[in-house]
């Protein structure tokens, strides 16, 4: 049986049918369900294997970007996502679903607080980007080794937190903001524009927690499984001919189901 993925939808997400396609073609069951029938016990954590929060404007941002989702997460269904990392179920939260388990209080981790602030800019930024999985900690990372390219579509995606050494050191940096030059080599960010689209500390474009079962990025890998989404496609462009795509990205969270 294909592992069914749980994919809560608030007012304002707006990516969970995105999320379910990415999901579906790696091989899972995705299931989006409103909040209202999990808070009624409808539906359940215990019945799925993987959970994915989507992206979108979460009751509008009201309070900051994904704290209300964050907020509903932890106070309705904190014993059941507690569970769910006990029980090592693979957990993605993308955009304002990262922004929502960060605010919940899963995400970094090992008692460490971690924020997703204005973007450098000051501005909405929609781009594609680059990014280079770096955590071999991660079930979802551990077994890639290109690149990948998604856009980005946030406000509030500048990722701080007070010890970033302790961060590295636990191998929590999952994924990573990179450019890639001319011959397709990774080159790093350091920080600059528009590489690195909102300014986040060490490039820092995804996070999984100490159990490496849980993983969020501000990137949307959904928005990159088929090549007709990319904007790149058909064109002569060095370095990227037909690099990129993150269908592995989401192929490595449902094999971690089949592998625990």
């Amino acid at each position: 049986m294909k592992p069914k993925v749980l994919i809560p939808v608030a007012l304002g997400t707006n990516r969970d049918g995105d999320l379910a396609q990415a999901f579906a073609l790696a091989g899972a069951d995705p299931r989006p369900v409103p909040l209202s029938a999990l808070r009624a016990g409808e539906v359940k954590m215990s019945d799925h294997q993987l959970l994915a929060v989507p992206g979108g404007f979460s009751y509008g941002d009201a309070l900051g970007a994904g704290r209300l989702l964050g907020l509903d997460l932890a106070g309705w269904f904190g014993d059941q996502l507690n569970q769910a990392v006990v029980d090592e179920k693979p957990i993605f939260g993308v955009c304002n679903g990262f922004q929502a388990l960060v605010r919940a209080g899963l995400l970094p981790g090992n008692e460490q607080a971690g924020t997703l602030g204005e973007n450098r800019s000051e501005r909405f930024e929609c781009r594609w980007v680059t990014l280079d999985p770096t955590s071999s900690h991660s079930v979802w990372t551990s077994g890639l080794s290109e690149p990948l390219r998604c856009p980005v579509a946030h406000g509030e995606g500048r990722f701080a937190i007070e010890d970033g050494k302790a961060l590295e050191a636990n191998d929590q940096v999952a994924l990573r903001y990179v450019e890639l030059d001319e011959r397709g080599r990774v080159l790093p960010a350091d920080g600059a524009y528009p590489h690195n689209p909102n300014g986040s500390t060490g490039d820092i474009a995804g996070v999984t927690d100490d159990t490496g079962f849980v993983l969020g990025l501000m990137p949307h890998p959904e928005n990159h499984v088929l090549e007709r989404q990319d904007p790149l496609r058909g064109r002569d462009v060095p370095g990227l001919e037909g690099r990129g795509g993150c269908l592995p990205l989401f192929a490595a969270g449902v094999a971690a189901v089949k592998a625990s």
